[in-house]
């Protein structure tokens, strides 16, 4: 044993050592998770309060047709965080929000009025419109949540935090090509298994913090209409990175992201008014944005934080938006993972621009719609350019 660390082989002599210098290095992520100064055990040793992680990085979007009271409940973790409030439905209705909070709203006149006629990508009557939050937030982070989403608690009684979890699994990397069984390596009181490859111990950069949701579970209508009283219970303390290849239903109701790195590739698509379906926003965000992660060496984790999910919505409303994707989902899965991106396309944008040529090709057969929506997707990417020119470097940077 101690022969082999006097002489490594030299294939892995590189990676064990930088492994063993920074586990021990005493601003490694690895032995000193994050601390956010929201944490409720954190002890503090003088009156002075810090400020919260990313303040200045991060904006929470939130698309609505109601007044936003639910931010009371949020108040202790949000308050000191910039929101974008995008209103969905009649912009002549006025949405009230609770004083102390910075934000500003967008309703579908802005929304006209900034993009203009580009603005037709962007989906109405649907909570899908909050990707334009996405397109004109100037931060680094996003974190969106739906209206309807409380603070929840975990198994001591103590309320969540959801936005400083997600920031948490943000700043750790991520391990997209090696499972570890431990779940997250970066997590105190966990590490990487024996057997682990040490070249692949450093991780990646992550791209999505994919959260979950305790009582109403996220399901769709058939589900919903075969079980309506269940209730998810089950608070699982794990976060764990999806591998590479691998494809996941994501929910857009609790879910934060690296803007600068992947944020072109978060469109929810055509959804609601005038289109033949909807409640796949997320969905198809989720596909796509998965396809273009796995080609760029980004990670995607999912798991903590939980919010609590307080309303269920009608089993009934759902079966008419979903019954065609329910449908055609069967061709889309596979299509997504089919689908190859060539090696040239090396940032988000042109990534994103290919797989919108290889919807029409591919599914433009399955449904017109995907012809209408291939499109969209490029109005979607020449609005986003527009508004953040910057992004148009590789990965954007």
């Amino acid at each position: 044993m101690i022969d082999f660390f006097i002489n490594p082989p030299k294939l892995y002599s590189k990676h064990i050592f930088s492994y063993i210098y920074h586990s021990n290095s005493p601003s490694s992520t690895h032995t000193k998770p994050i601390q956010s100064s929201l944490s409720s055990n954190t002890t503090m040793a003088s009156s002075v309060t810090p400020t919260p992680l990313l303040k200045d990085e991060l904006d929470i979007v939130i698309p609505t047709i109601r007044n936003l009271d639910f931010l009371e409940m949020w108040r202790p973790f949000f308050q000191p965080y910039h929101l974008i409030i995008v209103q969905d439905g009649d912009p002549s209705k006025v949405i009230k929000v609770p004083e102390g909070f910075d934000y500003e709203l967008y309703n579908r006149n802005d929304i006209n009025r900034i993009l203009g006629p580009k603005a037709s990508c962007i989906s109405f009557k649907d909570s899908a419109c909050r990707c334009f939050g996405y397109m004109v937030s100037k931060k680094k982070y996003i974190f969106t949540i739906d209206d309807d989403c409380f603070v929840a608690k975990d198994p001591s009684g103590n309320d969540i935090n959801a936005l400083e979890q997600h920031i948490k699994n943000l700043l750790s990397p991520s391990t997209p090509f090696f499972f570890n069984t431990l779940y997250d390596p970066y997590r105190e009181g966990a590490d990487f298994v024996r057997g682990y490859p040490f070249s692949l111990r450093e991780g990646v950069q992550t791209a999505v913090s994919h959260g979950l949701w305790l009582n109403i579970p996220d399901y769709d209508a058939p589900t919903q209409l075969v079980k309506p009283r269940e209730r998810n219970t089950r608070f699982v303390d794990a976060v764990l990175t999806i591998p590479k290849g691998t494809l996941f239903p994501m929910c857009g109701m609790n879910l934060a992201f690296d803007r600068e790195l992947i944020g072109p590739a978060m469109y929810f698509g055509l959804m609601g008014d005038g289109q033949p379906i909807g409640r796949y926003d997320d969905m198809w965000a989720g596909w796509c944005m998965k396809v273009i992660c796995d080609h760029l060496g980004f990670g995607v984790k999912t798991g903590l934080p939980y919010i609590w999910h307080s309303k269920a919505s009608n089993p009934f409303v759902n079966l008419r938006k979903e019954y065609k994707g329910i449908y055609w989902q069967e061709e889309l899965i596979p299509f997504f993972q089919g689908a190859t991106l060539p090696k040239e396309c090396t940032t988000v944008q042109s990534c994103y621009k290919e797989l919108s040529k290889q919807v029409k090709a591919k599914l433009g057969k399955v449904d017109d719609y995907f012809n209408k929506l291939a499109d969209a997707m490029l109005t979607w990417i020449e609005a986003w350019d527009e508004l953040n020119p910057s992004t148009q470097l590789p990965n954007g940077k």
